[in-house]
């Protein structure tokens, strides 16, 4: 949401609290194609809560992430979100863009629950046909120091923040490319990353509602570790279904239920919100990203607390690429992990 420069194509950079991934695209006849595609692990300290914790480590693996896959294109996009970012479906009196670009500061005050000198607005008009000569508007809020921050660190890798987009708009626009039979319908993109679970319902191909909870993947392994006794990097394999510390498939599903209930009831209580605010709105599909999103029994544990089908979100769906350049197997597996990246790949800068 948030642009610094021209319109020209950019890099995906989705920093993570556990990882980062980048990923660049180019245009192709009738679509996109993959160029680079590459992710690499932060300690678990570098960033806490969407805080930049060790900002000198998250710089020196993006640094290492473009040199390895030896990305040429300095514009990139990355994201925020977490409880320094405010999303805020408003109405409004219709009113031109210019007539709201002067009045959305003052209307934000009202719904932004920080200082408002401290945050950088946003805004996209949603519907100019509301009733009584409303409209509806998404308002967007971030912290100014998290803009600040993400952008001095993508800086001080040598790249250039063109963008500083959110997670879930991200998320719309991986939608958008890939599943172009699903834009009529109301469809939930949630992204579990290992502390954000991002979510955001798409209504006929426009963001309705979009929360973001401080749940993740890393609820999993700390109760992996605490049950178990494992270290960090056992736990994570455990999860994984890789066998780590030795534990049994069994056992391990049946310690991760506990946090796939909390997970699915945050999810099931979120959809349940929204539908009191859009009664007549039936979710066909819920579909999951993120680094979380194939640990064992979560898909099924959601499905069945909420009562909408669960599928896995595929962001290369509709996204050409070479065989022979990216496997096929590792693409597939960590296509939900890419969900974020391919969505900001697919920015232009000052492209709303």
């Amino acid at each position: 949401m948030f642009g610094f420069g021209g319109k020209r194509h950019l890099v995906g950079l989705d920093i993570g609290s556990s990882s980062i991934k980048l990923l660049e695209l180019k245009g192709v006849r009738g679509g996109y194609q993959l160029v680079h595609f590459g992710h690499a692990p932060l300690h678990g300290e570098a960033i806490v809560e969407g805080a930049l914790m060790d900002a000198a480590a998250v710089a020196d693996t993006i640094r290492s992430l473009v040199q390895a896959h030896k990305v040429k294109t300095k514009d990139v996009a990355t994201s925020v979100s977490g409880h320094s970012v405010i999303i805020k479906k408003i109405s409004l009196p219709t009113m031109s863009d210019k007539e709201l670009a002067d009045q959305i500061r003052w209307e934000a005050e009202q719904y932004i629950p920080f200082d408002i000198n401290d945050v950088n607005l946003d805004f996209q008009v949603l519907d100019r046909g509301g009733a009584g000569g409303q409209m509806e508007v998404m308002l967007v809020a971030a912290k100014k120091n998290m803009i600040t921050d993400y952008s001095a660190v993508v800086a001080e890798a040598g790249l250039n923040p063109a963008v500083v987009d959110v997670d879930s708009f991200a998320l719309s626009n991986m939608f958008e490319v890939n599943y172009p039979e699903e834009r009529d319908r109301t469809v939930a993109l949630i992204n579990i990353g290992c502390s954000v679970l991002n979510l955001n319902v798409v209504r006929k191909g426009t963001a309705a509602f979009n929360r973001d909870v401080s749940i993740g993947g890393k609820q999993f392994t700390e109760e992996l570790q605490k049950q178990f006794g494992l270290s960090a990097e056992d736990a994570e394999a455990a999860k994984l279904g890789k066998g780590g510390g030795g534990v049994g498939k069994d056992d391990v599903l049946a310690a991760l239920q506990p946090v796939a209930g909390s997970i699915a009831g945050e999810v099931s209580r979120s959809l349940d919100f929204f539908g009191s605010t859009a009664p007549d709105e039936r979710i066909s599909k819920i579909l999951l990203s993120g680094g979380a999103a194939r640990t064992p029994g979560l898909a099924e544990v959601i499905a069945e607390r909420t009562g909408v089908p669960v599928e896995m979100a595929n962001p290369f769906k509709k996204i050409a690429y070479d065989p022979k350049v990216f496997d096929p197997e590792h693409i597939e597996y960590m296509g939900p992990s890419a969900a974020v990246a391919v969505g900001l790949a697919l920015r232009k800068a000052n492209e709303r």
